[in-house]
């Protein structure tokens, strides 16, 4: 079909005859719902389309056709003129965009099934409009730092995905200085290693230092994966500012200061020497090294400008929730805001959004991290002795939304920071961004929706009342989320069937 003023289709189709009218979907479509297993649609071959789809660097109006489970073809412009294929859903106004992809993420099975689980983690990660997870190695039983603890996940995983997910493999002591252990684990499928730098709070994922790092990189240099490192680190010798005397452990300004911003500032500095090796000509030139969570907008920010300005092959990620509160806002006792590293005070909140909006911080992740609820001690309300970690994988988007506006976030960034760089972090081509030949992983939400996380509203992690999340009023309702060109979630429901593909390096 040739271009028009209006609109043109990408890649352009020829029409050889005119095709006869089918059934045109108009959502919402509560009477449409009904496909079985894998998709609420019953078609594998459709149209979708609205005035606003991120796709080709833009926001605008456009169709995009999905075909097998890939997206086929973007008409661009006034698409109503020209796209004679049925069905179409036309979702008015609504935001067509890349699903979400969380590189972070602990679903917790096996093992921990009553802190989280597949089953559970996805269907919210559908709700949410996150199309991709990876999983993280640790707060399962086992973790996954051999081929043989992967091979338990992905039998774990079995019929439960109701989004695609990935695994990153854990990068310990035991393994670091045996390359043929990381080769295997590295063939068996994981898209990169995770370490830390501090006590994990996990028996079976001990933390490593620089050394560990270091040889690590050398082997993941072959394979051109990353390392994901939450750069955490007791400083050899504390500032005075240390827990001293007796301090109430309700007081969220207690646990702030017991994980103050020198901690993430030791580990970067430690691992100056890792990311000069990722240079090139360096040793381990070839891989990659990511920085999960930063928290500090001060000393440990400017390291990581400074190592990217030389030639480093690095990336930082931070999280809704450092964008979306500060230490002044949590209430004592609340030990739902406790996570490591901590939230911090209100002027970092603001350098944290500066650096995301300037591209210092390349990208977003959830570090969804719950925990049965006893394990939160919210009655006691101890933030010293609580399990630490946000629950958050259904509302990044809204989350990410309502806060960002009064900073201009655009459309466009939010693809960028959701979609297309963590599918470069995890070796993903053909997902986070609307084009042909891409895999048709695409949320549909309404930005301009509000909405109150109230007990009305439906959460679907297994442990809705750990997040500390419930209560806000947000803006950005997820209508549809398609996987694959299935359509996973729409109008609260969601498919019979958990469809969701285990993805595997190769």
């Amino acid at each position: 079909m040739a271009a028009s003023a209006k609109g043109r289709l990408v890649p352009v189709l020829a029409v050889a005859a005119a095709l006869a009218a089918v059934l045109l979907y108009r959502a919402p479509f509560s009477k449409s719902l009904g496909g079985e297993g894998c998709s609420l649609l019953p078609h594998d071959h459709f149209w979708i389309a609205s005035d606003r789809v991120v796709t080709l660097g833009r926001v605008g109006p456009a169709a995009v056709e999905v075909k097998g489970g890939l997206i086929n073809a973007i008409a661009v412009g006034d698409y109503r003129n020209f796209v004679l294929r049925r069905p179409l859903i036309d979702y008015g106004d609504a935001v067509i965009m890349p699903g979400l992809i969380d590189v972070h993420a602990h679903l917790d099975e096996p093992g921990r099934e009553e802190w989280e689980g597949f089953s559970t983690g996805t269907r919210a990660a559908a709700a949410g409009g996150i199309t991709t997870l990876v999983d993280m190695p640790l707060n399962s039983f086992p973790s996954t730092v051999s081929e043989e603890t992967l091979k338990l996940k992905l039998e774990a995983a079995r019929d439960k995905l109701y989004v695609d997910v990935g695994f990153w493999g854990g990068l310990v002591p035991e393994n670091a200085f045996n390359p043929s252990a990381l080769e295997s684990l590295l063939n068996a499928g994981v898209l990169g290693l995770k370490s830390f730098m501090c006590p994990s709070g996990i028996n079976d994922f001990p933390m490593t230092n620089s050394t560990h790092i270091e040889e690590g990189l050398v082997t993941l240099a072959k394979y051109k994966r990353p390392l994901l490192i939450h750069a955490e680190r007791i400083p050899d010798v504390e500032d005075d500012d240390g827990l001293d005397g007796e301090l109430d452990p309700r007081s969220y300004a207690t646990y702030l200061k017991s994980r103050p911003p020198a901690w993430e500032e030791s580990a970067i500095r430690d691992l100056q020497r890792a990311m000069k090796d990722t240079e090139a000509g360096g040793r381990s030139e070839g891989t990659h090294i990511h920085i999960v969570h930063l928290s500090d907008a001060t000393t440990s920010l400017e390291l990581m400008k400074d190592a990217k300005r030389s030639g480093a092959s690095v990336t930082v990620e931070t999280c809704p929730h450092y964008l979306a509160f500060s230490a002044d806002e949590v209430p004592d006792g609340d030990t739902r805001f406790k996570c490591a590293p901590p939230i911090r005070d209100g002027m970092n909140r603001e350098n944290l959004w500066k650096a995301l909006l300037d591209g210092h911080i390349d990208m977003l992740s959830s570090d969804h991290s719950p925990s049965a609820p006893d394990l939160k001690l919210m009655e006691e309300g101890n933030f010293l002795k609580a399990w630490g970690g946000i629950s958050s994988l259904q509302f990044v988007l809204p989350v990410t939304w309502s806060y960002g506006k009064k900073y201009g976030i655009t459309l466009n960034q939010l693809a960028a920071w959701w979609s297309e760089n963590p599918a470069k972090l995890a070796g993903q081509k053909n997902k986070g961004a609307i084009l042909p030949g891409y895999h048709a992983d695409i949320v549909v939400w309404k930005p301009e929706a509000q909405f109150e996380l109230d007990d009305s509203h439906s959460v679907y992690h297994k442990h809705r009342n750990i997040s500390a999340y419930l209560g806000k009023e947000l803006s950005g309702k997820v209508l549809s989320t398609f996987v694959r060109g299935n359509l996973v979630f729409a109008e609260d429901k969601h498919a019979k069937a958990a469809c969701g593909v285990q993805i595997l390096a190769k």
